[in-house]
C-alpha cells in the first residue's frame, strides 16, 4: 500500500485571455502548493474499488483522482485491479484545486507503480486536467498556457495566509463563462506594500476571474468586504473561488486572525507553502515526487508546513 498527500493549490494572481479556438482560455499566473491537504492510500486488490475514509467521495469516472489511477494503469497496458481510499479534506468547487491535487498523487502513485516514464506521466495529467500539470510538480511555479506550462521558481517561505471558504460553492467552468459573458474584464492589481517580499518581484498580483466570481455569487464580495474590514489589509481570491485569503507573517498570526471570522463558512484555515505537490510512503520514509527521501517530513504524512 503507497500512501499519499496530496496538497491544495492556492492561485496568487491569474491572468486570463480570451477563449482559445480548443475552447480554453490562456492563463498566466504564480501558483502555490500549500499545506491543506488530502490524503490517498492505493495499491492492489482482488477488484476495482474506490472508498472514502472522510468527506464527501465523488464516485466512478467523476472522480479525478480514480481516474488518474485508471489513466496509469491503461498507459502501462497493466490490469492489476486497484484499490484508492480516499481522506478528503480540501473543499470541493472552492478554487482550491482539491480534485487535481489527487489526480496529481493518484497519477504520481500509478506512474511508480506501473513503471510509466516522466513524458507519459506529464501527457497524462494535461489530458486530465489544466491544473493537473502544475499539482503534480508543485511548490511554487509561474504557469501559463491552459495550465501545461510550469516553470518552477525559488520557493516561497516568508508569509502563512489565513483561508475562508464561504458557504458558496462555484464550479471553474460557469465562473469562465461568466468571464466571458462580461467582456472578459481584467482585476485591479493588489500593491506591492501589502505583499510579502518575496511576491513583489512576480509582477502585479490580480486575479481577472474575481469580477466573474462576484457577478455568480454576490455574497463573494460581502465576504471579502467583511475580511478586509476585520484584518486590515487585502483580501484575494483564489482561482474561480469562492475561496479568499490574506497573508500573515506567519501560522500563529494567521490562525488568530480567524478566531474572528464570521460564522457561516464552509471552512477556515491557517496553511503555509509547501515545496511539493504531494509526497508519499511505502511504509518506510516520507518521499518527494523523484523517491528523494523527504527526512524533516513528519512520518504520519500529515499536511505540514
Amino acid at each position: 500500500m503507497i500512501h499519499a498527500t496530496a496538497f491544495a493549490k492556492l492561485n496568487i494572481g491569474l491572468r486570463v485571455g480570451g477563449r482559445r479556438a480548443d475552447g480554453f482560455h490562456p492563463i498566466h499566473g504564480i501558483f502555490q502548493s500549500i499545506g491543506w491537504a488530502d490524503q490517498l492510500a492505493i495499491g492492489a486488490a482482488e477488484q476495482d474499488q474506490v472508498d472514502s475514509a472522510h468527506g464527501e467521495l465523488v464516485s466512478g469516472e467523476r472522480n479525478l483522482g480514480w481516474r488518474a489511477l485508471l489513466a496509469a494503469r491503461e498507459a502501462s497496458g497493466a490490469n492489476q485491479p486497484l484499490s484508492m481510499v480516499l481522506d478528503k479534506q480540501i473543499p470541493v468547487a472552492a478554487g482550491l484545486g482539491g480534485g487535481s491535487a489527487d489526480a496529481a498523487a493518484a497519477l504520481g502513485v500509478g506512474a511508480r507503480m506501473f513503471g510509466l516514464d516522466a513524458a507519459t506521466t506529464l501527457r497524462l495529467a494535461t489530458e486530465l486536467g489544466s491544473d493537473v500539470p502544475f499539482c503534480l510538480r508543485g511548490g511554487t511555479a509561474l504557469v501559463s498556457g491552459r495550465g501545461e506550462v510550469v516553470d518552477s521558481q525559488d520557493p516561497l517561505s516568508d508569509f502563512a495566509l489565513a483561508m475562508v471558504v464561504p458557504p458558496i460553492e462555484l464550479s471553474t467552468p460557469t465562473v469562465f463563462a461568466e468571464w466571458d459573458r462580461l467582456g472578459g474584464p481584467t482585476a485591479p492589481s493588489t500593491a506591492d506594500r501589502a505583499l510579502p517580499p518575496s511576491l513583489r518581484s512576480h509582477g502585479p498580483v490580480a486575479n481577472d476571474l474575481e469580477p466573474a466570481a462576484t457577478a455568480l455569487a454576490p455574497a463573494v464580495a460581502d465576504w471579502q468586504d467583511q475580511l478586509r474590514h476585520a484584518w486590515g489589509r487585502p483580501v484575494l481570491l483564489s482561482g474561480s473561488g469562492p475561496t479568499l485569503y490574506a497573508f500573515f507573517v506567519d501560522l500563529d498570526e494567521a490562525a488568530s486572525a480567524l478566531s474572528g471570522v464570521p460564522s457561516g463558512a464552509r471552512d477556515v484555515r491557517a496553511a503555509a507553502p509547501v515545496r511539493h505537490g504531494w509526497v508519499w510512503s511505502d511504509g518506510g520514509e516520507v518521499r518527494a515526487p523523484d523517491g528523494s527521501v523527504l527526512h524533516d517530513w513528519p512520518g504520519d504524512l500529515s499536511p505540514a508546513s
